[in-house]
């Protein structure tokens, strides 16, 4: 029996580390079969992300006629909560309480905020869709309320539970840990995407609503099951006598050694570049291909497997001693072309042609989010992991926010005015609007690929803290 038992053992682990990124992460205080558990959460994530930024925004621009400057600035709402999260995080790091606990009030905080979120978005789609006698812009606000606490509780949940990741691995593992629960986060997004776009083939107001409800169920059934047992109590940490630093001295205490300013500007330009287009995506593969619900709910799918698959070529790159600001570079030139793709495809009416654009933009992605991250280690240390996570999350979210509430604003527009013949004969058909975001999107990538230059350049001549050879494995998030 015991033979027995340690041979499917070694096939699990066999299995795992060929099939499951990162499964090295695991250490006999942190098994597999716990951090894969702990990871549910990032999957939660990633089915929310998909709902706001996939499929509800293309119902509510194309099926129910709410314009997409409407819909941006609904889905820019949580994220202008985004600087937030090194608040968030150095909260936690420094959390008082008599239990012991510092990441579960959080995580039990955003899980409550996510499921508030889903379960108010039904009822607001019932009063766009003209199923009540509620006034429609009561329908709007509602559907903002939603975003904005759905959105909240996904930023609360994922700077305390990457915190939490790192607090409970072993010092050596804690990158690799992290770098895991990027990774299910996007694994999430695929399953998400898959899903929905099998549930959504034909789809009718009941099977919406009743979808979203399913999905705030199953959020709070994946966080439960993550969390469960997974902090210990930790009473000397979090007793309130202890001294509480001030957020300006940690954050401090966190630059003091590095300058990453131009960094982080690349991280903004590029994150916005890449980001623009999340809420048009699947409305212009409706609106100019023609494409049905569920066909453009599957681009999401495609767009996280290109990223994965940037993540998979990154990582092999690194391990060999790669840059990371090459890589973020080249990650920068396969969006523009990716971008560029997207707009011959409308002018050709060429469904495959966006698909496969769809996965550059993924692939471009990925490689840019590692190649920043990986140059980003500095800014992780174990004492202020909640801080470093919340900052870089802080950029990168306010980035994204900025950029979809843009993007949609900027589509209405320019639509407007072509409709109106003030942009020419040859731009009054509805790809006008969406061809300005992305060209603005390509002028973009363009500026991010020009702030790297020096960041090379420093890196080649020594002024930078020497690198040791690294593959995304040792990327702290």
């Amino acid at each position: 029996m015991t033979q027995g038992t340690n041979i499917v053992n070694h096939g699990f682990a066999w299995f795992a580390a060929r099939l499951v990124p990162f499964a090295d992460a695991a250490t006999t205080e942190l098994p597999l079969s716990r951090l894969l558990r702990l990871s549910l959460f990032q999957v939660s994530i990633g089915l929310t992300m998909v709902l706001l930024t996939g499929t509800l925004n293309r119902v509510m621009i194309v099926e129910l006629s709410v314009p997409a400057g409407i819909v941006a600035v609904m889905m820019a709402l949580p994220l202008v909560l985004a600087p937030l999260r090194a608040l968030i995080g150095y909260r936690s790091d420094t959390y008082r309480s008599f239990l012991g606990l510092r990441r579960l009030p959080y995580l039990v905080m955003g899980t409550m905020l996510q499921y508030g979120g889903l379960a108010i978005m039904p009822f607001a789609l019932l009063i766009l869709a003209g199923d009540s006698t509620w006034p429609i812009w009561m329908g709007k606000i509602a559907a903002g309320l939603a975003f904005l606490v759905a959105g909240a509780g996904v930023h609360v949940c994922q700077t305390a539970g990457l915190a939490l990741a790192a607090d409970i691995a072993p010092e050596h593992s804690r990158p690799r840990v992290v770098a895991l629960l990027y990774v299910m986060q996007l694994v999430g997004m695929v399953a998400a995407a898959l899903l929905l776009s099998a549930l959504l083939t034909d789809v009718t107001p009941l099977r919406l609503i009743q979808v979203v409800q399913g999905a705030a169920v199953t959020v709070m059934v994946l966080n439960t099951i993550a969390l469960w047992k997974q902090e210990a109590r930790q009473p000397q940490l979090t007793r309130p006598d202890l001294p509480r630093p001030t957020f300006r001295a940690e954050w401090n205490a966190l630059s003091s050694e590095h300058k990453p300013g131009r960094l982080l500007l690349v991280v903004a330009l590029g994150t916005a570049a890449f980001s623009m287009q999340d809420i048009l995506l699947e409305p212009y593969g409706g609106e100019v291909l023609g494409l049905s619900v569920g066909a453009t709910t599957i681009l999401t799918a495609l767009l996280a497997a290109g990223s994965l698959a940037g993540f998979a070529l990154a990582a092999m790159k690194l391990a060999n001693g790669s840059d990371p600001y090459r890589l973020a570079a080249i990650g920068t030139m396969v969006g523009i072309i990716a971008f560029s793709g997207v707009i011959l495809s409308g002018a050709m009416g060429s469904a495959l042609l966006f698909r496969a654009s769809t996965v550059l933009i993924g692939f471009g992605g990925g490689l840019f989010a590692v190649g920043t991250l990986t140059a980003s280690m500095a800014l992780a240390t174990k004492m202020q992991c909640g801080l470093a996570l919340g900052a870089w999350g802080a950029v990168q979210a306010t980035a994204t926010g900025v950029a979809m509430g843009t993007g949609g604003v900027l589509r209405d527009l320019a639509a407007g005015l072509a409709h109106s013949g003030q942009l020419g004969p040859a731009l009054n058909d509805a790809t006008a609007g969406y061809a300005v975001v992305y060209y603005l999107e390509i002028i973009l990538l363009f500026a991010a690929l020009a702030a790297i230059g020096p960041l090379f350049k420093r890196a080649l001549v020594g002024d930078e803290p020497e690198r040791t050879q690294f593959g995304l494995s040792e990327m702290p998030g």
